[in-house]
């Protein structure tokens, strides 16, 4: 299941109900684990998140997350638990081992195949089908990999361990394993292995051969040249090798270059195949964004992923540049402030005229070659903060938070509370108030109210420090450093708009600051309500560019931001103005 990247829809801090519910569910679901080992697991006070996620086939996971490691994961109400789980709990789970070759096939996305699992002297743990189960290697009782019984022990017995054994769901050195800290596996000893009954077995002169044991560990020795996975994961192996195999003979010289230098290779590569074929004169001027995840990224060979952020250029801007000052192949102007488009192309350059295509970007391959280097849009985690004015700084100086600071809520609340707490200002006889010193009043305290207020209950004292602090927020993009700015977030603006003969028009205004891309939501739009759409320069706003579309089309940008993009409700402003039933647009 996590063999490829999935996609995070949100990561949230677990409420306390949340958490008391949590562990009761893991209490029901593994009743072998102690209190100590649960409390241990799902602690009371330490930060525990729900990151909702969405796998690579379109399942929708909910991982439980301590310390940057996923801990537990649910899948149709039932949760499982990841490898660091059960590193810390190994018998946890029944456990069937099974050689170490067959571990990487497992991270692969393959299933274990009953030929592959090794029985040692105390046979095979008593499964039902679908029951949770984990898989370890011989000589080690640490799990690598969870998954669900695909037939009971009775059945695997019944069929001479033979066909499908456990449908695996998370292994070592998968996605979900790579989400955490990375950390490997334990070595825990076994106490029954099958090493020991071979090695007792070798001085008894074979006389046990006909045992169920030792005919089942005969059985996995043999099918290790030849294990069995089913025809869709074979026909995957042998591909793999393939394209191995072709990269150690084709791509010996590459391999004493550094990754950057190969990434800049790449990027040219594609550069110049998105020129010629892709590139109509008809199409300039050509926005710099829509080029390259319309044209370049479609361009990308078979299993390479097109990264400028690995490249020596780390900006799509820098590159055009360097495309423009040393090669002249195009030219590059800001037809309005921040927003680049390729307005000429040199198609009789020598060294676009002498480019060859590459034979694995054909037609047919490209289209698979873009679906492996599209990435999806994520929305951004846009955190609410509140920056420390001059007038507050006296009161956070003992926490070294000097003037424009900014901190989250809770941060505030810490350091107040700290702050009443050190200087012993809780009121004697009732403790929800606080005696207001000559700080508090300074800082906190309307001029009227110098002589007139003498105390405040904690929550008037935390409310008045966050109305007197700058409002800022923090945006935070998937695989990028967030962004603290000043102010609150911006919406994203829909307004309908009348033009001559009262037709009317529909403008969206501020895309960019949620990482949308102008041009590509209006051809989303475009296509979507089959009218025409425009990209104008925002007046007034510096890097804007606003989206006209005709009609009053609220109703459908609506739906697009919300259910498609997952934008936050309460930053799209404007959905009011959707036609109402019954009426025309």
């Amino acid at each position: 299941m996590f063999a490829k990247a999935f996609r995070v829809k949100s990561n949230t801090v677990i409420k306390g109900s949340d958490r008391r519910k949590l562990r009761t569910d893991i209490s029901a679901a593994f009743p072998s684990l102690s209190v100590q080992e649960l409390n241990e697991l799902i602690p009371n006070k330490e930060e525990l998140n729900i990151v909702k996620i969405y796998a690579h086939k379109g399942d929708a996971v909910t991982l439980y997350v301590l310390h940057k490691n996923p801990i537990f994961f649910q899948l149709e109400k039932q949760l499982f638990p990841t490898v660091y789980t059960l590193w810390r709990c190994p018998t946890m789970l029944p456990a069937f081992a099974t050689w170490p070759p067959v571990l990487q096939k497992l991270s692969g996305g393959a299933d274990l195949m009953l030929p592959g699992v090794v029985v040692s002297n105390s046979g095979l743990p008593e499964v039902h089908q679908g029951d949770c189960c984990a898989v370890t290697l011989v000589m080690n009782r640490a799990p690598v990999a969870v998954g669900t019984a695909a037939v009971s022990s009775t059945e695997m017995r019944k069929s001479g361990m033979k066909g499908k054994g456990v449908n695996i769901l998370h292994a070592y050195m998968d996605q979900l394993w790579a989400f955490g800290d990375k950390t490997h596996p334990p070595v825990i000893p076994v106490t029954n292995s099958p090493a020991q009954v071979e090695g007792e077995s070798e001085g008894e002169e074979c006389e046990e051969k006909d045992g169920s044991e030792s005919a089942a560990v005969e059985t996995s020795c043999q099918s290790m040249q030849e294990l069995r996975l089913d025809e869709h994961e074979v026909l995957k192996e042998e591909q793999l090798l393939e394209d191995k195999e072709g990269e150690d003979t084709d791509g010996e010289e590459h391999d004493s270059r550094s990754p950057q230098e190969q990434m800049d290779e790449l990027l040219l590569q594609c550069f110049l195949h998105a020129l010629k074929t892709k590139v109509k004169k008809s199409d300039l001027p050509l926005l710099t964004s829509t080029f390259l995840s319309k044209h370049m990224v479609s361009c990308c060979p078979r299993g390479k992923q097109l990264d400028i952020k690995k490249s020596s250029y780390k900006k799509l801007s820098k590159f055009l540049l360097c495309m423009q000052r040393d090669h002249s192949l195009v030219q590059v102007k800001e037809l309005s402030k921040g927003v680049e488009s390729i307005v000429e192309v040199d198609w009789r350059n020598p060294e676009l005229c002498s480019f060859s295509t590459p034979e694995d970007c054909g037609p047919e391959k490209e289209s698979e070659g873009c679906g492996a280097c599209e990435v999806p849009y994520q929305p951004p985690e846009i955190t609410q903060l509140y920056g420390v004015t001059a007038r507050l700084e006296p009161l956070f100086q003992d926490a070294q938070k000097k003037k424009g600071t900014p901190l989250k809520a809770s941060e505030v609340r810490n350091i107040i509370t700290d702050y009443v707490k050190k200087n012993e200002l809780v009121h004697e006889t009732n403790k929800n108030y606080v005696n207001i010193n000559p700080t508090l009043c300074d800082c906190l305290l309307e001029k009227s109210e110098y002589h007139e207020v003498e105390t405040l209950k904690w929550d008037d004292l935390f409310s008045r420090t966050l109305t007197r602090m700058q409002a800022c927020h923090e945006v935070l993009f998937p695989g990028q450093p967030p962004v603290v700015k000043k102010g609150q977030m911006e919406p994203i603006d829909i307004t309908v708009a009348s033009r001559g003969s009262n037709k009317k028009v529909t403008v969206i205004k501020n895309l960019e600051a949620f990482g949308l891309d102008p041009a590509v939501v209006a051809d989303t739009l475009q296509r979507q309500v089959q009218a025409s759409c425009v990209l104008n320069e925002s007046p007034g706003a510096k890097n804007r560019v606003l989206v006209q579309i005709q009609g009053n089309q609220v109703q459908h940008v609506g739906k697009l931001l919300l259910d498609r993009y997952q934008i936050p409700r309460k930053y799209v402003q404007g959905l009011d103005k959707a036609p109402k039933p019954g009426k025309k647009k």
